[in-house]
């Protein structure tokens, strides 16, 4: 782990080896979440973890489809030994699909000032499975205790959600951690969505998350 001024730089310690071990504990998350999901569709889910990289706070701003696009954001904030904030982020389309398939309805999520709780009560339950087995792998394999809150889902320009987050970490670093995740359910539909996360861990947890993963963080 670098300092770049007050900034930590740990580019350097997410070499491409520990990337990948990242990516596979998403997929064995990934593969734990699918098959709650299929419980709760009563259809077959498959579901990976496509990538993993570090990405600069101008990219995942790209990545969550621009400042000024709308989007679906599911915040968590995870305690414990890895402490930080973590969001998952849909397009509205993807999200009102998956609405459409868990409640048997139609129809786009509304802006907040229209909420419809039951469609917000689905996409809070899709993103407590999907990032609660995430974190549950990476505790696992690691033996840390995370700890996960309970989801805070806004409807908004991208930029509005992410900035005020971004900023406060660009104290101790300027890059975050992106989780691109694809979800694909079979049958005739063969429906896919893909979603982001993006995990911004807190200046202690950074090193924890490191030397969990047998990188020295010094």
């Amino acid at each position: 782990m670098k300092l770049n001024g007050n900034q930590i730089d740990f580019s350097d310690d997410f070499s491409p080896f520990y990337l990948d071990v990242l990516k596979e504990i998403g997929n064995i998350g990934a593969e734990h979440a699918a098959t709650s999901l299929s419980k709760l569709l009563g259809n077959k889910i498959d579901m990976y973890v496509s990538s993993v990289k570090l990405a600069g706070f101008n990219e995942v701003m790209e990545l969550a489809g621009g400042a000024e696009t709308e989007v679906v954001s599911l915040m968590f904030r995870l305690g414990g030994a890895a402490a930080g904030s973590m969001f998952f982020i849909l397009s509205p389309q993807q999200a009102a699909q998956f609405v459409s398939r868990m409640t048997r309805r139609t129809g786009l999520v509304q802006c907040q000032c229209q909420r419809d709780e039951l469609e917000y009560s689905a996409l809070r339950e899709l993103g407590n499975i999907v990032a609660g087995s995430y974190l549950s792998a990476l505790s696992d394999l690691t033996y840390l205790n995370v700890q996960l809150s309970v989801p805070a889902l806004t409807v908004d320009m991208a930029g509005a959600i992410l900035s005020s987050a971004l900023v406060e970490h660009a104290c101790t670093s300027d890059r975050a951690l992106v989780i691109e995740t694809s979800l694909t359910e079979a049958g005739d539909s063969n429906s896919s969505i893909d979603g982001y996360f993006f995990l911004l861990p807190d200046p202690d947890s950074s090193d924890t998350l490191l030397k969990s993963l047998g990188v020295s963080g010094t």
